[in-house]
């Protein structure tokens, strides 16, 4: 089992930054490709970004790319989303994943944590 807690969310004017992050405890953090998720209200969960095991390869939704960047520190078993030049659009509850494999479908993952609000607005 692994246990994910994210933290950081809030409230911010569109154009500010947001630095969420999501600590892992259970199996060893750098066994696992990590991953975030959004999903605003009424809507489906979407892909955001996730990071290799070693935090060598990244891949993100082309509809935060060049705004957000994923990463993660594998000494503390916390992977980071710094999210820039926020959008209302991007306002939803921002979840963590892992996965044993670096993925970008949901289906794919594992375990979750409880997610954490981002509201942004105009």
């Amino acid at each position: 089992q692994v246990q994910l807690v994210e933290s950081g969310g809030g409230l911010v004017q569109a154009g500010g930054s947001l630095r969420l992050s999501c600590a892992a405890s259970g199996r060893t953090f750098v066994g696992y490709a990590m991953g975030w998720f959004r999903q605003a209200s009424g809507k489906e969960r979407e892909f955001v970004a996730a990071i290799s095991k070693s935090g060598r390869r990244t891949y993100y939704a082309d509809s935060v790319k060049g705004r957000f960047t994923i990463s993660r520190d594998n000494a503390k078993n916390t992977v980071y989303l710094q999210m820039n030049s926020l959008e209302p659009e991007d306002t939803a509850v921002y979840f963590c994943a892992a996965s044993g494999i670096f993925e970008r479908l949901s289906a794919k993952y594992d375990y979750w944590g409880q997610g954490t609000q981002v509201t942004v607005s105009s």
